[in-house]
């Protein structure tokens, strides 16, 4: 019998997390399995032993996924097994990826795997936060070159109070909602949505994660310890010739600085200059020195490009476009740019642009989100693409990558708050960018905002965003915050903070640190120069359209929602359906129903008024309860000898006497002039108790004639026999 090494973390609350290792899946580089409750995850690493040739970054490939099996579930679909991973297991990756990534060395560039899987589940702890532990832990147990390690938890603030990894239902209750990675030492990444929150409280949730954070990357270290996996293994994947170095920088560099520092605001002619350097001394070489030197010459040459980019910003505080560190490009939108859609809006920042449209539906367009852990329905979606030619690149569009769901659910998060509660349409934006330098997915929601306004969305405030950079050396003590970041001072910088919030608060943020040595006060003086940034950026926005549209527009559907009886649920829908298909063949409208909170909620759609208030009125008949003494429009369903059969109201049928047609004695029905299909007015005039029969009157409803007056004969008076 094996004998595992495991290692246990006191959360404090009740709970703890066992990681085991030496067990399961020990062929792999490194492998532990986590434990919290019923929550079982397994996380491998497995790396190359030698990097493919030619390769100059770190290939890391992270995969979370979810076993249907965990809940005692069947995977949905023809096939009943699990298929290509889902838009929350994408999410999930994306986190343990954006935290691990900085902390290989910069020289490791052998492909990496990491693959985090969750086996067992109580369906109420959150798994997500203890995939980035799970994942660090097996590096830590493996040989492979790491600069953490690192933890992943995440924060909620509920009824004023912070807590760590809270469970799904604590977590509805929760007005911040925040993942924080970290070193012992250092933030390293932030993503989440808060409700309007200051920034003072949003560091104040950093600072409380980052302290649940260090034991957990203690007790790794301590793991280390225990498997003997401190000293990791040696490698070389990168050939160098500093005679080399030193000559590209020593003929480059002042030219280079010369194009960072000459502030040219456009993208491609900037790249354009740098390239021209880059040739101009290649030139210098023959053709088989450049054969066997051009991958090192583009490598020194990158390195000269980032520092003398770097170096314009801190020693002269010039930006490769001219603008100071606070400054924001120029802005302009427009609004109802496309006359079908329903909603619609062009924001443009600088060189980055999104065109956002709105489409409004009905319940049936609800999104089935058929989740491991979540079997829900979503009425609010947001989807961003980015097209190639957006960045002028020449190649294939092909799938929706990781990185347009990444971003796409940054701006969903931005904007889902300032939706209507209850709000009777289901909701898709779509952002397509079709410009790009830098923040496109914060042009997302500037452009969200406006189309869902365009679109007669009655939002409760507008929402904007920016993308913060930062230029950092020294540990920190010497540093320029960057507001509206360019591409090239992402790619560059040290830092890509994304904040977005209304005037009054933080919605949606995302934070990847590439370096050590970020203090709380950077990211204080990040947060509050966003703010500032934000609100210029509103400002702009509320320009050009400072409010939602009060109505829809025409071409947009109408939906009416009304709330009856969970007992008269199935009298709407009627046998097989029967009465509610009748209603929509009748009227033309789209009518759901569901039961929720013991209430049945109908909708019902259509694209003109006419068609809903036909559908409503019949809806209304139908919950509707007969009274005596109330006068309805009745359909005469069927002739009888004796009387006529009418539908008083949808599904309810009363009888018409033939005694109650009129104050005229009528003999046979055919005297009546009553046929089917004849619409009539009737009184409720009895209901049988103990039979439930109506009796209706159309009598009581017509003036009552005079009765003709009785003629008495007066008779002779008859005196015989007296005297």
């Amino acid at each position: 019998m094996i004998k595992p090494i495991t290692k246990s973390i006191d959360l404090g609350d009740g709970r703890s997390i066992t990681i085991e290792t030496g067990k399961l899946a020990k062929q792999a580089d490194g492998s532990v399995t986590l434990r919290m409750g019923d929550t079982f995850l397994l996380a491998t690493v497995t790396t190359a032993k030698e990097a493919n040739p030619g390769v100059d970054f770190m290939p890391l490939t992270v995969e979370y996924k979810e076993k249907f099996a965990s809940f005692g579930r069947f995977p949905g679909g023809f096939m009943r097994r699990e298929g290509r991973a889902s838009d929350s297991e994408i999410l999930v990756s994306r986190l343990i990826d954006r935290a691990l990534r900085p902390l290989f060395p910069d020289d490791y560039h052998a492909e990496t795997f990491v693959n985090v899987t969750l086996f067992s589940s109580n369906g109420q702890d959150m798994p997500d936060a203890l995939a980035g532990l799970a994942a660090s832990a097996a590096l830590a147990v493996s040989d492979i070159p790491f600069n953490g390690p690192i933890s992943e938890v995440r924060v909620a603030r509920i009824d004023g109070q912070f807590c760590i990894n809270p469970t799904f239902d604590e977590l509805k209750k929760a007005d911040i909602d925040i993942m924080v990675a970290a070193t012992l030492d250092n933030i390293m990444m932030v993503e989440g949505e808060m409700k309007e929150v200051s920034e003072a409280d949003m560091l104040e949730a950093i600072k409380f994660a980052h302290e649940a954070i260090k034991p957990q990357c203690q007790a790794q270290i301590e793991l280390m310890e225990l498997c003997g996996t401190t000293v990791k293994r040696e490698y070389n994947h990168e050939e160098n010739d500093e005679d080399l170095r030193k000559d590209v920088w020593e003929k480059c560099y002042d030219k280079v600085y010369a194009v960072a520092a000459s502030c040219n605001p456009n993208k491609h002619q900037r790249a354009e200059n740098f390239g021209a350097v880059l040739t101009e001394y290649k030139e210098t070489f023959t053709e088989e020195e450049l054969a066997e030197k051009e991958s090192l010459i583009k490598k020194y040459y990158h390195e000269v490009e980032k520092e003398a980019m770097r170096r314009s910003i801190l020693d002269e505080g010039k930006r490769l476009d001219g603008r100071k560190t606070t400054e924001i490009r120029p802005i302009w939108s427009e609004v109802d740019y496309l006359p079908g859609t329903h909603g619609s809006a062009i924001f443009t920042r600088g060189e980055t642009q999104s065109l956002t449209t709105v489409t409004l539906g009905t319940k049936l367009d609800e999104k089935i989100i058929d989740d491991v852990l979540n079997n829900t329905k979503e009425r609010f979606l947001l989807h961003y693409n980015f097209p190639p030619f957006s960045t002028g690149d020449a190649r294939p569009q092909r799938g929706v990558g990781r990185r347009e769901i990444g971003h796409g659910n940054l701006a969903l998060r931005a904007l889902k708050p300032m939706i209507p509660t209850d709000y009777p349409y289901v909701i898709r934006v779509v952002s397509d960018i079709l410009e790009s330098n830098g923040s496109s997915s914060m042009a997302t929601v500037c452009a969200g905002t406006l189309a869902l306004m365009d679109a007669g969305v009655q939002i409760k405030k507008p929402v904007t965003g920016i993308a913060m950079g930062l230029i950092s050396e020294n540990k920190g003590t010497n540093f320029a915050v960057l507001s509206d970041i360019l591409g090239d001072e992402d790619h560059l910088g040290d830092m890509d903070f994304k904040v977005c919030g209304t005037k009054d608060g933080i919605t949606a943020t995302q934070m990847d640190i590439k370096v050590d040595g970020l203090s709380y006060e950077i990211l204080e003086k990040a947060l509050n120069q966003a703010r500032e940034g934000r609100l210029h950026i509103m400002d702009k926005v509320l320009e050009t359209l400072p409010a939602p549209r009060p109505d829809l527009k025409p071409n947009a559907p109408r939906i009416e929602v009304i709330i009856i009886a969970k007992d008269f649920i199935g009298a709407v829908i009627g046998p097989g359906g029967k009465i509610i298909q009748g209603i929509q063949e009748e009227t033309g409208a789209t009518i759901t129903i569901e039961e929720i909170d013991g209430y049945g909620r109908v909708e019902i759609s259509a694209t003109n008024k006419a068609s809903i208030e036909a559908a409503m009125a019949k809806v209304k008949g139908i919950v509707a309860v007969p009274e005596i003494g109330e006068v309805y429009e009745a359909k005469v369903r069927s002739i009888m000898p004796y009387g006529a059969f009418c539908e008083f109201l949808p599904g309810k049928d009363g009888l018409l006497h033939i005694s109650e047609i009129s104050w005229d004695r009528i003999e046979t029905m055919e005297e009546s002039g009553l046929k089917e299909g004849d619409m009539i007015e009737v009184k409720l005039v009895d209901i049988d108790q103990r039979s439930g029969k109506i009796k209706l009157s159309r009598k009581a409803l017509l003036p009552r004639p005079p009765r003709p007056e009785r003629k008495v004969e007066k008779k002779p008076n008859d005196n015989s026999g007296q005297e």
